[in-house]
C-alpha cells in the first residue's frame, strides 16, 4: 500500500483549530479506513488471482439453495488376516439443497493403501468404476458431467491424498461410493499398527496458484474453524483374525468397544460417543502373544494354483496367471550399547502457525526426552525453523547438563507463528560443520503440513550422503507422506507422537533404535527359485525392530531357497527359508495388489516429480494392468441415465475440519502474501483510532 501523502506545514496548522481539527480528524479516519478495505478484503476472500496456491476458511452463505456440505458419512470398515489388512471406506453424499452439483472431498488414507477398487451406487443401482489414464478418465467425467449424468472420479493426489468428485447430485438425491484397497501392516518392536488417516490437513505452499499443475490444485481446500467438529459422521469398525493370541489391544486416538470371539479373533467398533471423531487419525495398535510376529513365506499361485505354473522362458502376459510372493523375516537382535560409537544429533524443530498449541507442546515434550538422553559423549544442535530459522549454536556442542538445559529453555520459549519453509531450514543442517568420524544423524520435528514433500525428498537424497535421516510426526492427524517419504530419503525411520502423552515412549523407541543398526549390507539370492521383479531391489540398512520385506514373482514350481546375508552388530548374519515348505494358497491374492503398490512407490512415491515423470509410461502400464489408482491413473464411474437436463450445477468444495489440536493460525500462515497487508492493516487500525481519540480528548477539553 502506498504511503498516506505528507501534510504541508499550513494545513498543520488547522490541527489547532477547533472545527477544521474536527473535520481533519474524520477525514483522516475515512481515508485509513476505506485505504485498507482491500487489504481486509485479501485477508479473508482470495480470488482467483492469489499470488500463492493456499487454503482458506469456508464463508457459509446464507443461500439455502446450495448444500456446501453433502458429505453425510464416512465408514472404514477394516478386515485383518495375518498381516494383510482389507479396507473399504464407504462415503455417502447427499444433496440437502433445491440446486444441483458437483462436489469434490478431499480426503487421506495409507501411505501404503494399494487402491484396487471403487464403486457408485445411486438408489437400487450399483456401478463399478474402471480404471483409466487419468487424463482419459477427467476427460469421460466431464463430458458425464455435461450430459447431466450422475458420475464418480477418484484421483490420487499424493500417494496418501485423494479426491473423489461427484457429477450432477441432485436435489434430495443420495449417492454411495466405496473406496476398496489392501494394506501391508509391518510391526515395530512386535507391535502392529493399523492407521485410519481422516483428515487432510491444510498445506504450507509458495506455489503460484495462476498456472498451478493439476496435481496442486487440492491444496487449495476450505476449512472450517478451529474446534468445529466434522459437518458429518464418522464410523469405524471391522473384524481382526491374527491366527494366534492378541495381546494388549488399544487405540490411543479414539474409544473402541471389543468383543472378543476367541483369543485370536475379534470385532472392534468406535465407541458411539465417537462419531465426530474424524478430525484425528485412527490408531489400533496390537502385540501378538509372547512378542511374537507374523513372519514366513507367503505364496500366490495365480489362477491355476502356482502348481509348475509358467514356463521359465519369461513373466506371462496375462497378468491374472502371474505367481507373486512376500517374505517375512524377523530381524536379529541389537547388540549392547557399550559398544555403540558417539553420535552427533542435529534436532530441525517446525514451529510455525500449524504446530502453534498441542502440536508445538508434545514437540517440546518430545525434545526433553530426546535430547535429555543423550550420552555425554554425544554431540547435538538444535535448529529453529517457521518462515526463517534460527540456530541454537554455530557449532554442535557436547551433552552435557548445562547444554541441555540451554537447548530445552530455547525451544520452551517459543509460541508458534508463521510459515513453514523446510527446504531451508534443511539446506543450513546440511551445511553444519560435521566433525569426523562421528556419525550424524537429523531429527526432523514436525506436522509435516507443506505440499513441496518430493522437492523435501530430493534434496535430501542429494545432499545428506550417509547421514541417517529420522522423522518424528506430531499432532492427531500428520502428513504422513512427508514423514515417512523422508526417513525412507535418508536411510532412517518414521515415528508419530499423536499427543504430548506419547512424547516419552516415542523417545524411549528411538533410543533403543538408534544404538546401533540391526543389519546392514544385507545382500538377497534365490538359489534354485526362479524368482523376478523382486521389490525392493536393494535392501537399506535395518535400524529398527521390524521384519525385512522383501516382494515378487516367481516362476515355475514353488521349489529352492531365499538366503539372506549381512552384518550385525557382533558379526555376520546369514539364514535361509525354504520355499517348499509354504504352499501357494489364493487367499493370498493381496500379494499381487501389494507388489504392484510396492513397484509403484518405488517409481513414483519418492522421487522428484522429474522422476515420476519419467517413468510414468511404466507407472501407467502397472495402475492399468493390476486395476491400481496411481498419480497417472484414476477410477471413473458413469450412471449412463440423464438426470439434469440444463447440465447446470455449482461446484461445491466440501468444507473440512481442521485436524484436533490444530489452530487457525495453520490456515493464517499460508497467505504468505498476506501477511505484509495484514501488518499495514493493523497499521491503519491503530492510526484511524488515535485519530478518532485525538477527536474525543478535543471535544472533552472544550
Amino acid at each position: 500500500m502506498p504511503p498516506l501523502p505528507a501534510l504541508p506545514p499550513r494545513h498543520l496548522r488547522l490541527l489547532h483549530t477547533g472545527r477544521s481539527a474536527r473535520v481533519l480528524h474524520i477525514a483522516l479516519a475515512f481515508a485509513a479506513f476505506v485505504t485498507f478495505i482491500p487489504t481486509v478484503h485479501g485477508a479473508v476472500m482470495q480470488t482467483a488471482d492469489d499470488a500463492t496456491l493456499a487454503p482458506y476458511f469456508l464463508v457459509e452463505s446464507e443461500n439455502p439453495e446450495i448444500d456446501r456440505f453433502p458429505l453425510l458419512s464416512t465408514t472404514t470398515t477394516f478386515s485383518i488376516a495375518g498381516a494383510i489388512a482389507d479396507v473399504v471406506i464407504e462415503q455417502s453424499y447427499q444433496n440437502d439443497g433445491t440446486r444441483p452439483i458437483h462436489a469434490r472431498y478431499v480426503f487421506p488414507a495409507s501411505t501404503r493403501a494399494a487402491v484396487h477398487g471403487l464403486t457408485m451406487t445411486v438408489g437400487n443401482e450399483r456401478i463399478r468404476a474402471r480404471i483409466k489414464e487419468r487424463e482419459q478418465a477427467k476427460q469421460e467425467f466431464t463430458q458425464a458431467k455435461e450430459s447431466g449424468k450422475n458420475a464418480a472420479l477418484l484421483e490420487q493426489e499424493r500417494p496418501n491424498v485423494f479426491s473423489m468428485n461427484l457429477a450432477n447430485l441432485m436435489p434430495g438425491q443420495r449417492i454411495d461410493v466405496e473406496l476398496h484397497y489392501t494394506e501391508l501392516l509391518v510391526p515395530t518392536a512386535g507391535i502392529y499398527e493399523l492407521v485410519q488417516p481422516t483428515v487432510v490437513g491444510p498445506r504450507y505452499s509458495t506455489v503460484p496458484a495462476a498456472g498451478a499443475d493439476s496435481h496442486d490444485t487440492w491444496i487449495r481446500s476450505p476449512y472450517t474453524r478451529e474446534a468445529e467438529p466434522p459437518r458429518y459422521s464418522f464410523h469405524l469398525g471391522g473384524q481382526l483374525n491374527a491366527g494366534m493370541p492378541i495381546q494388549d489391544l488399544t487405540s490411543p486416538s479414539h474409544r473402541i468397544a471389543a468383543r472378543w470371539d476367541d483369543p485370536a479373533h475379534v470385532t472392534i467398533s468406535l465407541d458411539p460417543g465417537e462419531h465426530d471423531g474424524g478430525n484425528r487419525d485412527f490408531v489400533l495398535r496390537y502385540r501378538l502373544s509372547e512378542g511374537r510376529i507374523e513372519s514366513g513365506l507367503l505364496l500366490y499361485g495365480g489362477e491355476d494354483g502356482g502348481m509348475g505354473a509358467g514356463t521359465g522362458d519369461g513373466p506371462d502376459p496375462d497378468s491374472s496367471d502371474e505367481q507373486f510372493f512376500l517374505l517375512m523375516l524377523e530381524p536379529p537382535k541389537q547388540v549392547a550399547e557399550s559398544e555403540i560409537p558417539p553420535r552427533e544429533y542435529i534436532f530441525v524443530v517446525d514451529v510455525s502457525g500449524s504446530m502453534a498449541g498441542f502440536p508445538l507442546t508434545t514437540a517440546q515434550n518430545l525434545l526433553r526426552q530426546l535430547i535429555g538422553g543423550l550420552r555425554p559423549t554425544d554431540t547435538f544442535n538444535v535448529l529453529l525453523f517457521a518462515g526463517a530459522s534460527r540456530l541454537w549454536s554455530p557449532e554442535s556442542r557436547s551433552a552435557s547438563r548445562a547444554n541441555i538445559d540451554e537447548a530445552i529453555a530455547m525451544l520452551e520459549r517459543e509460541r508458534g507463528g508463521g510459515g513453514t519453509e523446510l527446504l531451508a531450514a534443511l539446506q543450513r543442517a546440511v551445511e553444519l560443520p560435521q566433525e569426523s568420524p562421528r556419525s550424524r544423524s537429523v531429527l526432523l520435528v514436525t506436522d509435516g503440513y507443506i505440499a513441496a514433500e518430493r522437492e523435501a525428498f530430493s534434496y535430501i537424497r542429494s545432499h545428506l550422503g550417509r547421514s541417517n535421516v529420522f522423522t518424528f510426526g506430531v499432532g492427531s492427524s500428520v502428513n504422513r507422506y512427508l514423514i515417512e517419504g523422508i526417513a525412507h530419503a535418508g536411510m532412517g525411520e518414521p515415528f508419530i507422537a499423536l499427543d504430548p502423552d506419547e512424547a516419552r515412549s516415542v523417545a524411549a523407541r528411538f533410543r533403543e533404535y538408534v544404538r546401533s543398526p540391526v543389519l546392514t549390507d544385507i545382500a538377497v539370492s534365490f538359489p534354485g527359485f526362479d524368482a523376478y521383479d523382486v521389490e525392493p531391489t536393494s535392501i537399506p540398512d535395518v535400524l529398527a525392530d521390524r521384519p525385512i520385506l522383501i516382494q515378487g514373482k516367481w516362476r515355475g514350481s514353488p521349489s529352492g531357497s531365499v538366503r539372506i546375508t549381512g552384518w550385525t552388530g557382533s558379526g555376520h548374519f546369514a539364514r535361509q527359508i525354504e520355499v517348499s515348505d509354504a504352499v501357494p494358497r489364493p487367499e493370498n491374492r493381496a500379494l499381487r495388489s501389494l507388489w504392484a503398490r510396492t513397484r509403484v512407490g518405488t517409481l513414483s512415491d519418492f522421487g522428484s516429480t522429474d522422476a515420476a515423470e519419467s517413468n510414468r509410461e511404466e507407472i501407467v502400464s502397472l495402475g492399468l494392468r493390476y486395476d491400481l489408482l496411481t498419480r497417472f491413473t484414476s477410477f471413473i464411474a458413469v450412471r449412463e441415465l440423464v438426470v439434469n437436463e440444463t447440465g447446470h450445477a455449482e461446484h461445491v468444495d466440501q468444507a473440512l475440519p481442521l485436524p484436533a489440536g490444530v489452530s487457525d493460525l495453520a490456515i493464517g500462515e499460508m497467505h504468505a502474501g498476506d501477511e505484509p497487508g495484514l501488518v499495514v492493516l493493523v497499521l491503519g487500525l491503530i492510526l484511524g483510532a488515535s485519530l478518532l481519540a485525538g477527536l474525543h480528548r478535543r471535544r472533552i477539553c472544550r
